[in-house]
């Protein structure tokens, strides 16, 4: 474990808890693919929170390089596939990440943090695929490429 932070994650899940109460306090969920396909079509009245929630994303990620925090464990193509493969596969794995949460009426965000905060019986069967699903994802990867 070479990366464990345990002050630094309980900081950020609390931020994270936070936010997210606020947000269902205000009758909203901090589900990201509800927030960004709320934006679709275009509203004035919905969007403006929509897109500020989502700069403040792009934000804080883009922020934490410049505020100290190491990224260097970052692998970006961890299982050394060529660039054409590579860059097909994300496209690939974005594509059934969006038909996903279209399907599953939500993302690990929405249904992971909220849904199970709520109780809500779908969103731990939801969250329990998802993690289900991705263990076995990354099983076959690496069975494939051997890494």
């Amino acid at each position: 474990m070479e990366n464990f932070t345990p002050f630094l994650s309980l900081a950020g899940g609390l931020i994270l808890g936070i936010s997210a109460t606020l947000m269902l306090a205000g009758g909203r969920i901090a589900g990201i693919s509800g927030i960004l396909g709320g934006l679709i079509p275009p509203t004035l009245d919905f969007a403006r929170w929509r897109i500020l929630f989502i700069l403040g994303l792009i934000g804080g990620a883009a922020l934490f390089p410049v505020l100290g925090g190491d990224i260097s464990f970052i692998n970006i193509n961890p299982y050394n596939f060529s660039d054409d493969v590579h860059y097909a596969a994300l496209i690939v794995a974005g594509l059934l990440v969006g038909a996903g949460t279209n399907i599953g009426a939500g993302c690990t965000s929405g249904h992971g943090v909220c849904g199970i905060g709520r109780l809500s019986v779908r969103s731990l069967v939801a969250t329990m695929t998802f993690m289900v699903v991705a263990a076995l994802v990354v099983f076959i990867i690496r069975m494939v490429t051997g890494s």
